[in-house]
């Protein structure tokens, strides 16, 4: 029987079969600064109301600033994106250098550029083992219509 470490790493390749989307989701921090991070665990909920859910690791070095945040928009990145997308899963950098973000709902920040845009209030947050699983309330949407950017097995990908 393999050890928890292997277990946990055919696990994870396994989960990589299923193709998924790239956002990265925004808010304000506690001190009123702009937080951001790639996510690929969004999904929807439902339809009435409109919900939909991402979850964010216990160890993010942004975990008690989105835990804190009532509301934050995730960015479904276009499929030429995959720059923006690496720039937001690195740590310890200004991820907002030279982007012309808008102000959202709240005061949270919008990237210039997306596939589609939600906005949410923050709904629910369910523990979800070494993760925080947090049910947005969609309050306004835009949907720009470009392809995806995806992520499959470990690697970017297109339609």
């Amino acid at each position: 029987m393999p050890d928890n470490k292997q277990n946990s790493i055919a696990f994870r390749n396994a989960l990589g079969s299923f193709t998924t989307g790239v956002t990265i989701v925004t808010a304000l921090g506690r001190d009123g600064q702009n937080i951001g991070m790639t996510v690929n665990s969004f999904n929807s909920v439902s339809l009435d109301p409109a919900l939909v859910l991402w979850s964010i690791a216990r160890d993010a070095n942004c975990f008690e600033e989105f835990i804190a945040a009532e509301s934050y928009a995730i960015h479904v990145l276009r499929e030429d994106q995959q720059e923006l997308s690496n720039r937001f899963a690195k740590s310890g950098e200004d991820k907002f250098a030279g982007l012309e973000c808008s102000e959202g709902l709240c005061g949270v920040p919008i990237l210039p550029h997306y596939s589609a845009c939600f906005q949410c209030s923050l709904e629910h947050q369910y523990e979800g083992g070494d993760h925080i699983i947090l049910v947005g309330k969609v309050l306004e949407f835009v949907d720009n219509g470009n392809k995806p950017l995806v992520f499959y097995r470990g690697q970017y990908s297109a339609i």
